[in-house]
């Protein structure tokens, strides 16, 4: 029996996560909707095993990734997301994910990842390991959102949602003249001269989905 942790915004994914892993004799001891709820559980838990999706509202799994990261945490991060974007595979794999799976995948695909990362080993989806080699072989080369920390993919992502300087600092701790500074200098690095230009490139850039309200 291992012990799991769940992070996903949303509730219908946890419940049948929750029921596929108690079926197949694994413990689910927490779960968690957003990054600050869930770095907390995850550090007074420790649990084996986390299952952390990369979309969190207005936050990024690999964010948590980050955070886990930094502490040196003995928790077994798996990537559990709808993104197949290969700079994603690339980045949570080097900020500690021990597996990656696509959502849409069977069950049976999960419960092998969380088998395999138990016994120390990484474990990357069937459709994620072909993701993993185009950063291999330099085919996702010159990808400019590698060059972004996660600080500031979070800035991004809530600029484009419409979030003013004023409520992203208050979010994040930040004065919004040091919003404003952040967006500046993003904007400049990616080359967008304008908001609705930086929505656009996020869309492409798989850091929010054209779809979301």
């Amino acid at each position: 029996m291992t012990q799991v942790y769940l992070v996903d915004d949303h509730a219908m994914l946890r419940d049948g996560m929750r029921a596929v892993l108690e079926a197949a004799g694994h413990r689910v001891v927490g779960e968690a909707s957003d990054l600050t709820h869930a770095l907390g559980d995850l550090l007074r838990l420790a649990p084996e095993v986390a299952l952390i999706d990369l979309q969190l509202g207005e936050r990024s799994g690999l964010e948590l990734l980050s955070e886990l990261h930094k502490r040196t945490h003995a928790t077994r991060c798996i990537v559990l997301t709808m993104s197949a974007h290969p700079r994603h595979v690339a980045e949570a794999l080097r900020l500690g994910a021990a597996g990656y799976v696509l959502k849409g995948s069977p069950a049976r695909e999960v419960l092998a990842a969380i088998d395999a990362v138990t016994q120390g080993r990484r474990y990357l989806g069937h459709e994620v390991a072909d993701l993993a080699l185009q950063v291999l072989t330099g085919q996702a080369r010159d990808d400019p959102l590698a060059s972004l920390s996660p600080r500031e993919r979070q800035i991004i992502v809530m600029v484009v949602k419409g979030r003013s300087s004023a409520a992203i600092g208050q979010e994040l701790h930040l004065s919004p003249k040091t919003v404003d500074t952040y967006r500046s200098r993003l904007m400049a690095k990616l080359g967008v001269p304008d908001v609705p230009s930086l929505v656009r490139w996020a869309i492409r850039a798989g850091l929010i989905d054209a779809d979301a309200p």
